[in-house]
């Protein structure tokens, strides 16, 4: 095979690893009940794809071909302690597949595996990091930049949470229907985490992410469907429908950064934006307000300029500060700043923002972003360079970099 055919071999692979990593893990791990294993038995596949499918051509389906080498190897493991002990249980591993499915509640192997991690047993705190990596294939180094911690930290939580798994023998047993309602706020936290790695990647620059934000979307409409009577994945999906509405208008034809009140609402989405409203108003009705709910009417109210042309700021200072209440997050309370400073003025935003623990907002971009914004109202120059600067060392997008670099140099110039 030549040079061109090797490329394309190695990029089926690479497509292979993003679209069905997740699917995959959560097929073996169900089956096999080890996801240490799992994940290392498909890691064994993909390198070996890596190396056979240049030189013996991409076969007509590469996700067949991963998961028979993976389940190779899982069942060649498992062979001579398995057999020794319980020899039916090495007949389901090799028989066929089909034939071994057990009949679930579940839409998408994706999300049965997300609430098999959600397990009581297991740590809360790793419960959705542990997702993020084992279903949405995330490394422990953007997983810890979602949750705002050192990626070290975020290390050792996940494998001290696999180690707990296995030590503790928690069974990957699938969870009754009545078991979900306990299990759900670990897997939403999840999903948004992951549409949020997927959006920040607008321009698709990096392959672990790429196509994240849909697969996070598309989970969103799962759950909500699966569990219609729970009113934070109905507002979970609400404001995800509310961003995917202006994916269109976050970049110029250039390519170029557009903020969110500079952008042209002639390119949102009315269609989204309807169902949007439809799903938050079906969450309303359940009566158990939440913080994807009170998300959700924040962008709700941001939708409403494409109506009215107006954006009611103060109304948008009140519902941030009701979700600061509820979510004391930091991109919650970096939003009730900008919020509060667009309605009272520049100097209350800062005040506002000045709340956060210096540890987060230390290396959080939007911190920083916001901060550099609100001292040029305030005529801060000095201050507000200083601020940009920061932003523009921990920002990973080159548009945003650039709309940075640009509202930078216009204090100087």
């Amino acid at each position: 095979m030549d040079e061109a055919g090797r490329g394309t071999a190695r990029a089926a692979a690479e497509f292979a690893a993003r679209a069905s990593y997740g699917r995959l893990v959560a097929y073996l791990a169900y089956r096999f009940r080890d996801l240490a294993a799992a994940q290392d038995a498909l890691g064994d596949a993909l390198s070996a794809a890596l190396e056979t499918w240049p030189v013996q051509g991409v076969p007509d389906k590469p996700d067949a071909w991963l998961l028979t080498a993976a389940r190779r190897r899982l069942i060649d493991e498992h062979r001579h302690d398995r057999v020794r002990n319980d020899p039916a249980a090495m007949m389901l591993l090799a028989g066929d597949e089909e034939a071994a499915e057990e009949p679930d509640c579940f839409p998408d192997e994706r999300l049965k595996l997300m609430f098999i991690c959600a397990h009581p047993a297991i740590d809360a705190l790793a419960r959705t990091p542990l997702m993020l990596q084992t279903v949405l294939g995330l490394d422990a180094a953007r997983i810890a930049s979602a949750f705002l911690v050192a990626p070290a930290t975020m290390g050792q939580r996940l494998t001290r949470a696999k180690t707990r798994i296995r030590d503790a023998g928690i069974r990957f047993e699938v969870p009754e229907r009545s078991e979900l309602p306990e299990r759900l706020d670990a897997v939403l936290a999840a999903i948004y985490a992951a549409y949020g790695s997927g959006w920040d990647d607008v321009a698709g620059a990096d392959p672990r992410r790429r196509g994240l934000a849909f697969e996070a979307a598309w989970l969103a409409r799962l759950i909500a469907g699966l569990m219609p009577e729970e009113p934070e994945a109905r507002g979970l999906l609400a404001l995800i429908l509310h961003c995917e509405a202006r994916r269109n208008a976050r970049r110029t034809p250039a390519g170029a950064f557009v903020q969110l009140y500079d952008q042209d609402t002639k390119l949102w989405s009315h269609e989204l934006i309807a169902e949007a409203e439809a799903e938050l108003a079906a969450a309303a009705k359940l009566k158990r307000p939440g913080r994807f709910q009170l998300e959700a009417a924040i962008q709700s109210l941001h939708a409403q300029r494409a109506f009215s042309g107006d954006t009611d700021w103060q109304a948008l200072a009140l519902l941030y500060e009701g979700l600061v209440r509820l979510a004391p997050t930091a991109g919650a309370m970096v939003g009730r700043a900008a919020a509060v400073a667009k309605a009272q003025g520049a100097e209350q935003g800062l005040a506002l923002l000045h709340e956060l623990d210096p540890e987060v907002s230390r290396t959080y971009q939007p911190y920083w972003a916001l901060s550099g914004h609100l001292l040029t109202l305030a005529g801060r120059k000095a201050e507000a360079l200083q601020a940009f600067e920061r932003a523009i060392g921990l920002t990973e997008d080159p548009a945003v970099r650039d709309f940075l670099l640009a509202r930078s140099a216009a204090l100087v110039s």
